[in-house]
């Protein structure tokens, strides 16, 4: 059921409402599911990623077949395994070899764990683990080696924070130690993924040779949830911040919410968005090596939602007082601009990059570390989709420069692009029409219309009663009144003339 308070926010912004009902009735996905031959404990497999991530469910159930299945058993186990890591209700004691031993227990006939809190959202997937585990030897024993492997060294690192965590308020003392716990829960699924990738053949194997890649695919995802969801920690009295970081701008982390506080507690978030802001460009090297449509947009959706969220939490002191997150608009758009190519995602990095370089404090002690990163990304773009001079296109100064065929090629698709752009732009009211006359099946769209339709009637009512009781009159032309505004006043008649027959009087 759509809220009164997304009604009237996508009243004003039909932009965004544009974008979710393009997604949901015009997005074709590259593969699909073939439900009718799925068994009963795949379908539960989809149920429980559908219920944990619906965004990654999404991108999950589009991935080319060969890899669905299991991309989406190494997703649910490494979730079950973080649920058990974050249940604060589990002892250390009882916490601790369950995750040393998960990568045992996932090959274990019937194994399910019952022991987490009420309260704990995916306690539920854990509770069936069954199910996870009877598909999870079903898959190709290489995918079974890779997955296993990943997630005996996750166990084993999460094991060592919580043991660190649990002696020690400050868990995450310096930004070594930050990378470190980003790579044990983010790092090793951009690793895991990446062997996936290559066993499937479905990505570059050099990508293998340059483990900083996927490092950084995984750790500029995870920093940017830490850096979004530092209020939700806080109230759960758990802390991701470094303390090296924090410490520079409060005395004690709990001072960062306090309203006294709120420009130090900017500048920490900005420090925190430079950390992140670092693994970008790395990001985008990494998505040029892979070779399949479908894992594309499965590696550069959460990636350009990532920087998106970024420009969203910087400078923002919403994020100390409430969970911040973009917009399903605005999500929408991301997901439909990512799932074309590098140089479209290319674009979204440079302008966010460049919407946070405009936001940037110049009071800020990190401004010109977080101007130059995102000046240096930019240009790292430019890099690599060079833009033709406009100048040495139209051949200024008489000059004998020859361009080449490809800049000329990139010029006129370029414009066509533009072309394209401007065509796209079409009126919202034409839009909605044409989308609810082919799919009028659609309740959920068309009830947000209605509501948006019926929003605007009610806003209308109201200004016509306010100028209705400041004196304005309704009044009601007579018929000679609005002949007179259409057929304009009446000409006046000519004086009738007598001709005058020889000189008369003069």
């Amino acid at each position: 059921m759509v809220s009164a308070s997304e009604i009237l926010y996508y009243t004003f912004h039909p932009g965004e409402l544009r974008s979710i009902v393009q997604w949901k009735l015009y997005h074709d996905p590259v593969h699909q599911r073939e439900k009718d031959k799925e068994s009963e404990t795949v379908s539960k497999c989809y149920f429980f990623l559908d219920k944990t991530s619906r965004s990654f469910s999404s991108v999950i159930q589009e991935l080319h077949p060969e890899l669905k299945l299991p991309v989406a058993l190494f997703y649910l186990i490494l979730r079950g395994l973080d649920t058990i890591e974050d249940d604060m209700t589990i002892p250390l004691e009882t916490k601790g070899p369950i995750l040393r031993d998960f990568h045992n227990n996932i090959a274990k006939d019937g194994w399910s764990f019952d022991g987490c809190g009420p309260d704990e959202r995916d306690r539920e997937l854990l509770v069936h683990f069954d199910c996870v585990v009877t598909e999870f030897k079903a898959i190709k024993p290489a995918y079974r080696t890779i997955i296993a492997d990943i997630t005996k060294k996750m166990g084993n690192g999460m094991a060592d924070y919580c043991n660190k965590a649990e002696h020690n308020i400050n868990a995450v003392n310096t930004v070594e130690d930050y990378d470190l716990y980003c790579h044990y829960v983010a790092g090793l699924v951009g690793e895991g993924l990446t062997r996936l990738f290559v066993e499937a053949k479905l990505g570059n194997p050099l990508l293998l040779d340059r483990p900083h890649l996927h490092e950084s695919m995984g750790l500029f995802l995870q920093k940017t949830n830490i850096i979004r969801d530092i209020r939700e920690d806080w109230e759960d009295k758990r802390r991701f911040y470094p303390k090296e970081i924090w410490s520079k701008h409060v005395q004690n982390f709990d001072d960062l919410f306090k309203p006294e506080n709120r420009e130090k507690a900017l500048q920490c978030s900005s420090e925190m968005v430079l950390n992140a802001l670092v693994h970008a460009e790395e990001c985008l090297f990494y998505l040029a090596g892979l070779k399949e449509q479908s894992v594309f947009n499965f590696c550069a959706i959460p990636q350009s939602m990532a920087i998106a969220t970024l420009e969203l939490v910087f400078q923002n002191h919403s994020l100390f007082e409430r969970n911040v997150k973009i917009t399903k608009g605005q999500a929408c758009h991301l997901m439909m601009e990512s799932s074309q190519n590098l140089r479209v995602v290319s674009e979204i990095f440079r302008d966010y990059a460049h919407r946070i370089l405009k936001k940037n404090n110049p009071r800020d002690p990190n401004f010109l570390k977080i101007s130059m990163t995102c000046s240096k990304l930019e240009k790292f773009i430019d890099g690599l989709f060079p833009k033709p001079d406009p100048k040495v296109a139209a051949g200024v100064g008489g000059s004998d420069v020859k361009i080449s065929q490809a800049t000329v090629a990139a010029a006129e698709m370029s414009e066509k692009d533009k072309a394209a752009a401007e065509e796209a732009k079409w009126d919202l009211s034409e839009t909605i029409y044409c989308t609810f006359m082919k799919h009028a099946n659609t309740g959920a769209l068309v009830y947000m219309a209605l509501a948006v339709g019926s929003t605007l009637a009610f806003i209308s009512a109201i200004m016509i009663g306010i100028a209705w009781y400041m004196g304005a009159k309704l009044v009601v032309p007579s018929g000679a009144e609005i002949q007179a505004a259409v057929m304009g006043p009446p000409q006046p008649e000519e004086p009738k003339t007598t001709a005058l027959h020889g000189h008369g009087e003069l």
